[in-house]
């Protein structure tokens, strides 16, 4: 009796066991879908270089400027106005005056300057800052404004209808063309250099005129040899019609009086 108890005793415990493991009551979840690789995304482009122009270059070919390139090289302001330009938000304004402008005025009064007197000299032809044409005029009204050779090498702008006249103290050129104009670099040529007051104490000396070319051939007023000859003949010739012109009259003169004698013989 005792042992019948035992077994029904633990067969109810293996009931109540199996019904209260939820885990074997439970069926298998389904496995986790393996995770998608996505391909790496690309990287963005790197931005393009600014475009610099190349001044020496630009002043090479652009026109006959090759003395005041030179002279930038010489002193290396070149380098100056280079880094300058390369500064796309301030830029540069640089006035070129053609190889014409510095030979009209006596060649002495370039080679007798000091190195540092020449280099301001060609930074006081430069703003450092860009201007289009179309900003001379409202840059006009802040007159005098300052160069890059710094106070006080300051020039005076003005707008005459349109056309610009850049005035230093011994000169006042017009901006005769626009060599280059895009931001941040802009190149306007002059037929003037622009003289300060602060390295000229006067107007200096225009360059002598140049001599005028000697006259090549003889001149016109003198006789040819074939003119001589000709004449010669001709001489010849009115000789001749005067003595013929002599004979003529004679000989009708001989038959005139003959004439005369035969009618008085009647």
């Amino acid at each position: 009796m005792e042992f019948k108890a035992a077994i029904f005793a633990a067969a109810v415990a293996a009931v109540l066991l199996s019904s209260s493991s939820p885990a074997l009551a439970q069926k298998k979840s389904p496995p986790a879908p393996a995770p998608v690789s996505l391909p790496p995304s690309l990287a963005p482009a790197p931005a393009p270089a600014p475009h610099y122009v190349d001044l020496a270059e630009l002043l090479s070919v652009a026109g006959p400027f090759s003395t005041f390139l030179n002279y930038l090289e010489k002193t290396n302001v070149i380098e100056t106005f280079q880094s300058q330009a390369n500064k796309t938000k301030e830029g540069v304004t640089i006035f070129v005056p053609k190889n014409s402008a510095f030979a009209a005025i006596k060649q002495s009064t370039f080679s007798n300057l000091t190195g540092d007197q020449l280099k301001t000299l060609l930074l006081y032809h430069a703003f450092p800052e860009f201007y289009s044409l179309a900003e001379f005029k409202n840059l006009s009204e802040l007159n005098p404004v300052n160069t890059f050779a710094g106070a006080p090498y300051t020039l005076n702008l003005t707008d005459d209808m349109g056309s610009i006249y850049v005035q230093s103290m011994w000169s006042k050129p017009k901006i005769s063309s626009s060599v280059y104009a895009t931001k941040p670099v802009a190149v306007y040529a002059l037929n003037k250099v622009l003289l300060p007051m602060q390295i000229f104490s006067k107007d200096p000396p225009l360059a002598p005129a140049p001599a005028p070319a000697p006259v090549s051939g003889a001149s016109d007023l003198a006789p040819s040899p074939a003119s001589g000859k000709a004449g010669a003949g001709s001489g010849k010739a009115d000789s001749t019609s005067a003595a013929y012109t002599v004979g003529a009259g004679v000989v009708n003169g001989l038959v005139l009086a003959a004439a005369a004698s035969l009618m008085l013989l009647w």
